[in-house]
């Protein structure tokens, strides 16, 4: 690719925000029909780099230069990097809730007939769009009526309507399911064999090394690392990307496990509003020490049983749960909490943090009860939350830091220290590596090994395979609520694990 002119090219790129350096000299090119990965810790310098690409940093905001097609260009603002052919689609929506998906579709640029708009032509247009992007949306529906993952899936349509030259995808696949993915992913092999360049950003690295032609990394604001797929490895990437040489992804740990922490038998739960059952006749332990991974497909009930077991879901019709021999009070999150079971939600944004609140608010939630003076001693909490904090390697300047400021490793590294200041048993642990980079995720995955050393029970749920297999000393599946499968370490690979996912049962 490099006998051609590039269709995108930026040249010596430095941009400073105060007395911080995002970006210090970052060259990078693209290729018409190319799909160019662009991977990096959350900080490497990614988003800012595609905010400059796409004109949201104006030119003379930054050093150094960019090309389209040969020519400088100098982006005022997105609606001038737009006319040159690029569009973004961002990690963050930009859709109008109140507005049907035909209307966000056309926004800006409606057909019209006699001055007016004309709404035969934006539907038909609508349509089209959405079936040349093969995503099955109803373009009357408001926005505000569809899920996460059809939002996402909107706003690749969006994108690709637009029929850019260079289209940049941000992790556009963090909220789809399965199948939304291998469809996404097929749509961007499409458009780059139609001449399309895309610059795709993904912590997957099974994504990466599906897609990209070529893959650069970025670290600490600079571009470190650059070749041709086929040259390349996984390791190598993740080596380069964190900064040191990883011999494995999944490091190693001593099983050596205790006495039951967690009894699970015969567990039965209805859903609270439809009345279905959803959990049936789950039965499992785990001991202290030892990891426990739940996998299963969407809805298959991983969430609803860690949400049942710290008394937040469903309602239990038959069954028992134990914690360190003692039954577990039902739909009691506080008695939980006392009882020594302890969750780290999937959704650390909507459940686990408070993010205009400082990291030491944050981290003393769970553990106020520990105080030993009725009223809460900031004194007390300040020298708790220092001990977790400093352990935990939470890159932030002090525990007055705004946790909305930490990047998403960060963010999860106070879930857990606000978790394991509460001193729990039992730690359940729901997609706890969920849209973090590879770094983080391998501090995440020291944490939970360290954890489990102190003789801790982990149950682990994961949609990752081999984040299962590699930190789990058995494995649980669950299907429609079931349990259809469950392996030793030794025993499972990935291919029992989608069997027994997909409703196989396996002894």
């Amino acid at each position: 690719m490099s006998e051609r002119a590039p269709i995108l090219r930026a040249r010596d790129i430095v941009k400073r925000f105060g007395g911080v350096t995002a970006l210090g000299g970052v060259s990078f090119e693209l290729f018409a029909g190319e799909v160019h990965a662009l991977c990096g810790e959350n900080g490497a310098g990614k988003s800012t780099l595609i905010k400059l690409l796409s004109g949201i940093h104006p030119h003379g905001s930054y050093e150094g230069s960019i090309a389209v097609r040969g020519e400088p260009v100098a982006f005022s603002s997105s609606r001038d990097a737009e006319a040159a052919g690029i569009a973004v689609i961002h990690q963050e929506l930009a859709l109008v809730p109140d507005m049907t998906v035909a209307e966000n579709l056309c926004l800006g640029a409606a057909p019209r007939r006699l001055g007016l708009i004309d709404w035969d032509g934006v539907y038909a247009r609508a349509k089209q769009v959405l079936a040349a992007a093969r995503i099955e949306l109803d373009p009357t529906r408001l926005v505000r009526e569809l899920g996460v993952a059809e939002q996402q899936l909107l706003e690749i349509a969006k994108a690709v309507g637009k029929e850019p030259a260079v289209l940049i995808l941000d992790e556009p696949t963090a909220a789809l399911s399965d199948r939304e993915v291998e469809r996404l992913l097929e749509l961007v092999t499409e458009l780059s064999a139609r001449g399309m360049a895309c610059v795709y950003i993904s912590h997957k690295l099974e994504e990466v090394f599906r897609l990209a032609h070529r893959i650069t990394v970025l670290r600490d604001g600079k571009s470190v690392y650059s070749s041709e797929r086929s040259a390349t490895t996984p390791g190598e990437i993740v080596r380069h990307m964190v900064g040191r040489p990883i011999e494995d992804l999944f490091p190693k740990r001593a099983s050596r496990t205790g006495a039951p922490l967690l009894s699970v038998r015969d567990l039965t739960v209805s859903a609270p509003s439809a009345g279905r059952m959803r959990l049936n006749q789950l039965s499992f332990e785990v001991r202290g020490g030892e990891v426990l991974g739940i996998g299963g497909l969407m809805g298959a009930g991983r969430s609803e049983l860690l949400l049942h077991l710290i008394g937040a879901w469903g309602k239990r019709e038959a069954g028992s749960v134990l914690v360190d021999g003692a039954p577990l009070p039902e739909g009691a999150p506080d008695a939980a909490l006392h009882a020594g079971i302890a969750l780290v939600s999937e959704d650390r944004k909507r459940y686990g943090l408070f993010l205009d609140s400082t990291i030491g608010f944050n981290l003393t939630l769970s553990s106020l009860y520990k105080q030993k003076r009725p009223v809460i001693d900031p004194a007390e909490d300040a020298a708790r939350a220092k001990s977790v904090f400093s352990s935990l390697a939470v890159k932030a300047p002090n525990l007055d830091s705004k946790v909305s400021s930490l990047s998403g490793g960060n963010q999860q590294k106070v879930v857990l220290g606000r978790v394991l200041l509460a001193e729990p048993k039992v730690l359940l642990l729901d997609e706890p590596t969920r849209g973090i980079d590879v770094g983080a995720k391998l501090d995440v995955y020291e944490i939970v090994n360290r954890l489990a050393g102190e003789g801790k029970a982990i149950v682990l749920v994961s949609s990752e395979l081999p984040e299962l297999l590699g930190m789990s000393d058995r494995i649980v599946m669950l299907c429609e609520g079931r349990i259809t499968g469950e392996f030793s370490r030794g025993e499972a690979n990935q291919e029992k694990l989608l069997s027994a996912a997909m409703g196989a049962m396996h002894a």
